[in-house]
């Protein structure tokens, strides 16, 4: 009996085309990972692999990057086919927000998988994981860093708009577009990054990315109460993660909320300690954490507590040979802010060094330079304090370049002018520092400009009577630096005295 083929072959292409498409269904299963957060990835990877590639993805959402490294290097020995999983790790060689990448380390990543793009292309079991590839590509591909992220941003957004489902898609495109500032605080481009990835946080309320990415969305005085839900969550969303814990203090310090500022940094910082195990938790003495932790002390007048810190981060430098490096501007940083709100010019020889010896002023690190936050901050103390001190030689060495030494500059020599009874001259350099330090882009964090100008400019005025104007400039400054101890003090007493007079 005949039998016809093309049945037979029509049944045969059927059956490879089902197996293909088994081949290349995606895993959709939601991750809920203790300490991390809950994200479900889709992708083609073996189910043995799944776990280690969620828990990589959830710690580059906290940007825990070594962390990260190594769970995608786990889930590469378990299915050294998963395309995302080496996604994954060179993603973990760009830091958009901090302004770093390593492009040559991440295409050396990509490289274990095929050696061209379109070798990895290739190797994509679907065209959403491809698209995910075309990313990483064009942020690791020609051009500056400025142009490849913009064309990464580009590619992101064209997987969003073709897969808005994808979560990862939405938070990774979010973060991307935040990375498009490189450091410059544009409110409208925050805002668009913010719309992108709230309504992740509505329908996954423990996404560590939504969380996260919403908070530096929103990181700034004006903006920061419609980051606040963001910041509760995110505590709680991912404990296993020191960066997420700090991270919320950034809502909480824009807002004046000191103790959650000193409970979330203490945490961050006892999670960082307890995963380094056996190595030396000194370091952290002067680091990040501990320098928010310090400020917040120091903002509730905790000032024994602040000691305490302020002491180990000493103790810490002078063990390294001097206050050099990140710590050293760590170190000048806590130090500055420690002296200007204690008003001791004691503690001056208690914490010393010099962070940039046998350097130009203009050499150290840090903005503004730490070498003249520590010299300015020095002489803005003792002259606070009523020593008399010639500041001829400190001013003559001040470089103007960047902003920020200028400013400061501006500061001593206002102070030396009113010291030396030159009150209108002495006003008016206090009130030109105040009008730069105005115009320059809000940072978060503690003040980079240690007194800020305009609470100095207050003190300047009350001290000469002129309570009114000085109740005008401590508008000003509160609401651009909330929460500040030292113009909540003095604003209590220019009102009491005006109480007094009435």
């Amino acid at each position: 009996m005949f039998t016809p083929r093309t049945p037979i072959r029509s049944a045969g292409l059927l059956l490879i085309a089902a197996l293909t498409l088994a081949a290349c269904t995606e895993r959709q299963q939601v991750y809920d990972i203790e300490g991390l957060g809950q994200i479900r990835f889709g992708n083609s990877g073996a189910a043995e692999a799944q776990e280690a590639f969620h828990r990589g993805v959830l710690w580059l959402h906290s940007f825990e990057y070594g962390f990260a490294e190594e769970e995608f290097q786990r889930a590469q020995s378990l299915d050294s086919t998963m395309v995302l999983a080496y996604w994954g790790e060179a993603m973990t060689h760009n830091h958009p927000l901090w302004r770093q990448t390593d492009p040559e380390a991440a295409q050396a990543v990509l490289a274990k998988l095929a050696p061209t793009p379109e070798a990895r292309r290739a190797l994509a079991p679907t065209e959403r994981e491809a698209l995910y590839l075309d990313a990483v590509e064009a942020l690791y591909g020609e051009g500056d860093k400025q142009e490849r992220d913009r064309r990464y941003s580009e590619a992101l957004g064209r997987l969003h708009e073709a897969h808005p489902d994808d979560d990862e898609a939405r938070a990774f495109y979010a973060l991307s577009i935040l990375g498009l500032t490189n450091g410059v605080r544009d409110y409208a481009t925050y805002e668009r990054a913010a719309s992108i990835v709230e309504p992740l946080f509505e329908r996954n309320p423990r996404h560590p990315g939504a969380a996260h990415y919403i908070i530096h969305s929103y990181d700034d005085p004006d903006h920061a109460e419609l980051g606040l839900e963001a910041a509760n969550a995110y505590a709680d969303i991912a404990p296993g993660a020191g960066h997420a814990q700090h991270m919320t203090t950034h809502i909480f310090l824009a807002l004046g909320m000191w103790d959650r500022v000193i409970e979330n940094n203490i945490l961050a910082t006892k999670t960082i300690v307890s995963q380094r195990g056996e190595q030396d938790p000194a370091p952290w003495a002067c680091g990040h954490y501990t320098s928010w932790q310090h400020y917040g002390h120091l903002q509730k007048g905790e000032f024994a507590e602040a000691e305490t810190l302020m002491d180990a981060c000493q103790a810490w430098v002078d063990a390294q040979g001097g206050p050099s490096g990140g710590a050293g501007n760590y170190w000048s940083s806590m130090r500055a802010h420690h002296l200007l709100d204690a008003g001791d010019p004691s503690l001056i020889a208690r914490w010393s060094g010099d962070p940039a010896a046998g350097r130009s002023p203009t050499a150290g690190e840090g903005w503004p330079d730490s070498r003249v936050r520590v010299y300015a901050t020095d002489a803005v103390v003792r002259m606070r304090a009523g020593e008399q001190v010639d500041v001829t030689s400190l001013l003559a060495t001040i470089p103007d370049e960047p902003a920020g030494n200028r400013i400061m500059k501006l500061q001593v020599e206002g102070l030396a002018a009113l010291q030396g009874g030159r009150t209108e001259e002495g006003l008016a350099r206090l009130t030109e520092a105040a009008d730069m330090e105005d115009a320059l882009p809000l940072e978060f964090g503690p003040p980079e400009i240690p007194k800020p100008s305009r609470e100095l400019l207050a003190e300047a005025l009350a001290d000469a009577g002129r309570l009114g104007e000085a109740r005008q400039a401590l508008e000003v400054t509160q609401a651009r630096i909330p929460g500040r101890r030292a113009a909540a003090v003095l604003g209590s007493a220019a009102q009491m005295v005006a109480d007094n007079l009435e």
